[in-house]
Order: C-alpha cells, then sequence, then structure tokens
C-alpha cells in the first residue's frame, strides 16, 4: 500500500490550510480547504490529476466567490464608532483651533493625532467629544 497514494497530499493540504485559517483567522482560508477536500474526493473516485486539480480549483474558487458576496452584501458594524469595539470612542479632547478645512491636530494618549469635525455647524475650540476613529484621524464632535 503506497502512503502518497492520490489523495495523501489533498487531505494534507486541506489539513495545512485549516491549520493557517485558525492561526491568521482569514475564513477565506477555509473556503480553500474546501477545495483541497474536494481534489482529495476527487481522487478517491479515480479521476485524473488533472481533474483532481480543475475539482479543487471549481470548488474553492466557488466558495470564495460565494463567501465574498455573502459578506459584500451583509451590513458592515460601524466598529470605527462603536464605543463596545473601540474604547477611544466618547473620550474627549481639547481642540486649541480648527484650520479652514475643519481639521486640527490634538494631543490625546500621550501623541498627536490628526482629527477632523464631524459636528453639525461649524467648528469651535475647545472640549470635543471623539466620535468615531477613521484610521489614524479622530473624528470629533462638540
Amino acid at each position: 500500500m503506497e502512503i502518497w497514494n492520490g489523495p495523501t497530499p489533498w487531505w494534507i493540504a486541506a489539513g495545512a490550510l485549516v491549520a493557517l485559517e485558525l492561526a491568521t483567522g482569514t475564513f477565506y482560508l477555509l473556503m480553500l480547504a474546501l477545495g483541497g477536500a474536494a481534489g482529495a474526493l476527487a481522487a478517491h473516485l479515480g479521476l485524473s490529476p488533472a481533474l483532481q486539480i480543475v475539482s479543487a480549483a471549481l470548488v474553492g474558487g466557488l466558495a470564495v466567490l460565494l463567501w465574498h458576496q455573502r459578506r459584500a452584501h451583509q451590513p458592515q458594524a460601524p466598529s470605527a464608532s462603536n464605543p463596545d469595539v473601540n474604547l477611544d470612542v466618547g473620550q474627549q479632547v481639547q481642540v486649541a483651533q480648527w484650520q479652514a478645512d475643519g481639521r486640527t491636530t490634538v494631543r490625546y494618549r500621550g501623541a498627536d493625532w490628526q482629527a477632523r469635525f464631524g459636528g453639525s455647524g461649524s467648528p469651535a475650540p475647545g472640549l470635543h467629544t471623539i466620535r468615531a476613529v477613521e484610521g489614524s484621524c479622530l473624528v470629533l464632535a462638540p
């Protein structure tokens, strides 16, 4: 009995993709692991190596595409403005002055941060509350 028969490399590849997903949290790797499992099943059915590769590519590629479509149509959680996710939201900062374009630099947590006005009306100096964090820019409102 040969150890490295047709389905064995496919099962190893699928297992390695699952392990990588567990290490990185990239759910797309599980979709590719499904492709590896499809290649293994094709090998168990005695299909040629070319058909095994086609099976793995079709199943893995289709699974990735469907997962991507599913995620694209789901409403995204507003983590940038959610205080349960981002602990900076709701904190207060002092604004000394605003630039004409509604931007400023504020001192927060011991560092200088870029900030932009996210409230209604015109920005004025004073105490402001962080409403969201967009990358490294704080969105402030009075």
